[in-house]
């Protein structure tokens, strides 16, 4: 080998070992740097002419494994996702607390009965009474309470939302500026190890927002597309787009996530395209998790209000009330009453005796006063009215307007009550004259906390032409899938609004059916195909002439009319200041019984033991969230929400958990490849070191050739 061999080849090795220990000594320095991995210099063998010159430095290597960055980016979009499932579920049952706990709703639930029990066992004493009707009140506020906590989690999420796409657009503006620079610096042949450490901690943040899936180009640009393939970062800077609403009522459409691309083209709906990360659990938690509670807060309060009512109106007070006031029904005069059964409405004095005595039989269509002789009812709720008015006489009056009913004694020394017929009790869609109209509600609300209406397909739907409903059709992952406006025609019956709602062109039938059954309820199943779309009611301008009620409150379709009935009860304000109006007893009242005979007492119990055990009494509840329809008591209704909600905060708790166990895992594996070992880079510093030495040993032996040679010479 010539002395330039031998000089070319320390060189060389010198240089080789300076970017050696120069990249073991940046591995140290960024042992704790998070996203950094570990470089290493790439050595060559170097020849001229098929001669050997040493060894050349190609370039510096940043060691990473693709597949377990893929892992660990999956991983971090679960985690993140299962967290704030977990975070919102832990502050939902925080806030409703369990059975057992003294100011949850359940207790409150229990204290309100128990109040009712203790009222019940000495109807005479004020205080109890009193008492009842606060515990009642304070279960009423409490469910008021946690349907808005409800919709504040909302709005919270709607929050998040909008900040986490303000973030994830600066992450990706940063990760298209870092594809410039990476491809400008490869093709100079300069290091790229730098950028790519803050493309992988960009990448890291980003997958915890959304899932992602990558592509690095041979000059070191990044190809970023969500999991099923919209492009994030490509050819140039993409911006998600999010508008928040700032409100989390029942009533509000909640805008869709949405990509612009960089070239101008139209934007491109995004939401759901998210399958993973802090957006997916935020909008799941806001537009299915959420709502779902809600509804099932809303059954159990509308359960509560209903069974209450239900005792309340067979039962009567002790002085029976002047006025029996009813709620709107949302019914209208023209409708068929539609009542089957018998009742009994008498007019008692203020001692309790009897005054008038007007029974109702809707078998037969005719009422009676005092054993009189048989009247005609008509067949509409108008005359039924008209026909009770005539029936009482200069003692009463009975009218209907604005869907209500109110039954009021001409003297003030007389009150009104009611009670069912033992034998073939009143019915209209499983509920008593008395009760449907809500004569004697305890529980009074501003509109239909149930919704069997008791109206048939040839009733008028009393809804004008100009109005309509509008849905938003959204697929199970979340994408809307267009929007369908049902409008409703003057003079078309209740039958011809179902037909227009099942139309398959101009209607929702192409995505389910509905179908109106024997009490007047609107239901509708989903068709083959079509399971998990959602029919969301997102404008309701309808307003049935004559009640005001909408077509959606009338028939329950959309969250503010299922989910915000947990809104809308509260004790009548007529118990509330007056106590001695809770009706713990009950009309003492049969066939034989005549006017002037004794039919309330101060001292009778029977109502209050029927309002005792509303509380136990098997009633249905309808299908709410993830509580599937069951005929069930109120007690252990109330049980199984209380079950579902602990169940699934548990269930986000050990998901969130289990997410955990896996995103360190996965980034353990990582850190193994990636990661940087003390360790190993004592002993490539060590090595490097050695080799530097023996280059300079190898230069040196060449200088004291050239020298020996020269003084020969």
């Amino acid at each position: 080998m010539s002395l330039n061999g031998i000089i070319g080849s320390a060189l060389s090795g010198l240089s080789a070992s300076q970017a050696g220990l120069n990249s073991a000594a940046n591995n140290v320095a960024n042992v704790n740097t998070p996203g950094y991995a570990r470089t290493q210099a790439v050595l060559q063998a170097l020849n001229v002419g098929g001669v050997a010159m040493g060894v050349q430095v190609t370039g510096i290597s940043r060691i990473a494994d693709v597949y377990l960055q893929a892992a660990s980016i999956r991983a971090i979009s679960a985690g993140e996702a299962a967290k704030i499932q977990a975070d919102g579920l832990d502050k939902v049952q925080s806030q409703f607390g369990k059975l057992d706990d003294e100011g949850s709703m359940f207790a409150r639930l229990s204290r309100a009965f128990s109040s009712l029990s203790q009222a019940s066992v000495d109807p005479s004493q004020s205080v109890a009474r009193l008492s009842a009707a606060a515990d009642l009140q304070a279960f009423f506020d409490e469910t008021n309470r946690l349907s808005q906590m409800i919709g504040d989690q909302r709005k919270d999420a709607d929050s998040q939302i909008q900040a986490a796409v303000q973030r994830t657009n600066e992450i990706l503006s940063e990760l298209s500026s870092l594809n410039a620079s990476v491809q400008s610096i490869a093709v100079a042949g300069g290091d790229t190890s730098g950028i790519a450490n803050r493309q992988s901690e960009l990448l890291d943040e980003l997958a915890g927002y959304v899932d992602i899936r990558t592509e690095t180009k041979a000059d070191g640009r990044l190809v970023i597309r969500t999991g099923d393939g919209v492009a994030l970062v490509e050819t140039g800077v993409t911006q998600l787009k999010y508008t928040p609403t700032g409100s989390g009522s029942y009533g509000v459409s909640y805008g869709q996530i949405s990509v612009q691309p960089p070239n101008g083209a139209q934007a491109k709906e995004l939401s759901g395209h998210i399958d993973s990360g802090k957006l997916f659990g935020l909008l799941d938690l806001r537009d299915r998790v959420l709502p779902e509670i809600a509804n099932e807060l809303a059954e159990l309060t509308a359960g509560a209000a209903d069974a209450l009512n239900l005792a309340h109106n067979n039962s009567a007070s002790y002085p029976a009330p002047q006025t029996l006031a009813g709620r709107n029904t949302g019914l209208v005069s023209a409708d068929l009453h539609n009542f089957t059964g018998a009742t009994t409405l008498a007019v008692t004095g203020s001692t309790g005796t009897l005054v008038k005595r007007i029974d109702i039989n809707f078998d037969t269509g005719t009422l009676s006063v005092d054993g009189g002789a048989a009247v005609a009812l008509g067949t509409t709720v108008g005359s039924l009215t008209a026909a009770i008015n005539t029936a009482l006489g200069a003692d009463g009056s009975a009218s209907f307007a604005n869907g209500a009913m109110t039954l009021a004694a001409s003297s003030a020394n007389n009150g009104l009550a009611t009670l069912q017929d033992p034998t073939t009790p009143s019915d209209r869609a499983g509920r008593g004259f008395s009760h449907f109209f809500g004569l004697n509600d305890l529980v009074s609300s501003t509109r239909p906390g149930f919704f069997e209406t008791g109206l048939s397909g040839a009733d008028a739907h009393q809804f004008t032409t100009g109005t309509s409903l509008s849905f938003q059709i959204t697929t199970p992952d979340g994408r809307p899938s267009g929007s369908i406006n049902i409008p409703m025609v003057t003079g078309e019956t209740v039958a011809d609004a179902v037909t227009a709602l099942n139309n398959s062109a101009t209607g929702l039938g192409r995505y389910a059916t509905f179908t109106l059954d024997a009490d007047g309820k609107l239901s509708s199943v989903p068709k083959t195909g079509y399971d998990g779309f959602d029919l969301n009611l997102t404008a309701d301008d309808t307003s049935r002439s004559g009640s005001g009620v909408s077509f959606s409150q009338l028939f329950g379709i959309g969250l503010p009319a299922t989910a915000g009935r947990s809104e809308i009860f509260s004790v009548n304000a007529m118990v509330r200041s007056d106590s001695s109006k809770l009706a713990l007893g009950q009309l003492n009242i049969d066939a034989a019984t005549v006017a002037g005979d004794l039919v309330l007492t101060s001292g009778d119990a029977r109502g209050g033991q029927l309002l005792q055990t509303a509380m136990t009494v098997v009633r249905h509840f309808d299908a709410a969230g993830s509580i599937n329809s069951a005929n069930s008591s109120l007690q252990d209704y109330a049980a199984r929400l209380a079950g579902s909600i602990g169940s699934r905060a548990a269930r986000a708790e050990s998901e969130a958990a289990s997410a955990e166990v896996l995103r360190a895992t996965a980034q353990t594996k990582r850190s193994n490849v990636e990661g940087v070992s003390l360790d190993e880079e004592l002993a490539s510093m060590t090595l490097y070191q050695q080799s530097y030495n023996a280059s300079a040993r190898m230069l040196q032996a060449a200088k004291e050739m050239t020298d020996a040679l020269m003084s020969i010479v």
